[in-house]
C-alpha cells in the first residue's frame, strides 16, 4: 500500500542555485571552468542489517569561486536492501558542497544535503510504505584526472551522516556514518 501523503520541497536548494548563478555571473573567467558531472558508483549502508553495496547514479554541477575553492550542487539516486530483500530503501539526495583544492585536480571538503527516503516493503507484507525527508552532512574528496582540454575523469568518495530529526542538521561528534559512496564521473567543462 503506497503512502498518499504529499510533501513539498524545501526552498533552500532553489536559493542555493540562485546564489551560485549570481556568483558565476560576477566572474566570467571562473564561469568558463564550470563543470557538469554525470556519475555512477557504489553505495553501502553501514547498518549491520543492510545488504551488499548497491549502484547509484547522479548529476552534479561544480563551479570555482576562487582557484582554491569550488562549490557543487548535486542530485543522486541510491537504493539499499534490508531484511533479505523484504525492504527496499530508495533515496534521492540533493546536496550542496564546498570543496577546497589544495593542489590542482585534488579536492576535499564537506557539505549538507536533503535526503528524501522511501521505505518500500514487499507487497505481500502487512506494512505500509513510508516516505520521509531528513537533512544530513557529508565529508569527502576526490581527484579529477584530465582526459582532454575540457574533459576529466572525476573519482570521489563520501561519508554521509544523517540527522536524527527531520528539521535540523546534526553535526557529527563521532565518526559513525550512515552510509558511504564511491563514484566515478565525467567532468565536462563548459
Amino acid at each position: 500500500m503506497k503512502n498518499p501523503e504529499r510533501r513539498t520541497l524545501p526552498a533552500w536548494p532553489l536559493r542555493a542555485a540562485c546564489v551560485l548563478a549570481a556568483m558565476l555571473a560576477m566572474n566570467a573567467n571562473l564561469a568558463h571552468a564550470t563543470e557538469i558531472i554525470p556519475s555512477v558508483g557504489v553505495t553501502k549502508s553501514t547498518d549491520t542489517n543492510a545488504g551488499d553495496a548497491q549502484g547509484f547514479g547522479g548529476l552534479a554541477i561544480r563551479a570555482p569561486l576562487f582557484p582554491f575553492l569550488a562549490v557543487e550542487g548535486a542530485v543522486y539516486y541510491r537504493q539499499d536492501s534490508y531484511a533479505g530483500g523484504d525492504l527496499k530503501v530508495r533515496q534521492w539526495p540533493v546536496t550542496a558542497s564546498l570543496w577546497a583544492l589544495p593542489v590542482p585536480n585534488v579536492y576535499a571538503g564537506a557539505g549538507v544535503g536533503w535526503y528524501r527516503t522511501t521505505y518500500d516493503w514487499r507487497s505481500d507484507l502487512p506494512f505500509m510504505d513510508v516516505t520521509n525527508e531528513k537533512l544530513g552532512v557529508h565529508v569527502g574528496g576526490g581527484v579529477v584526472i584530465p582526459l582532454a582540454p575540457k574533459l576529466g575523469l572525476d573519482l570521489n568518495g563520501r561519508y554521509i551522516f544523517l540527522s536524527k530529526t527531520t528539521d535540523s542538521v546534526d553535526v557529527p561528534t563521532t565518526f559513525n556514518p550512515d552510509f558511504w559512496t564511491l563514484g566515478a564521473g565525467l567532468a565536462i567543462k563548459f
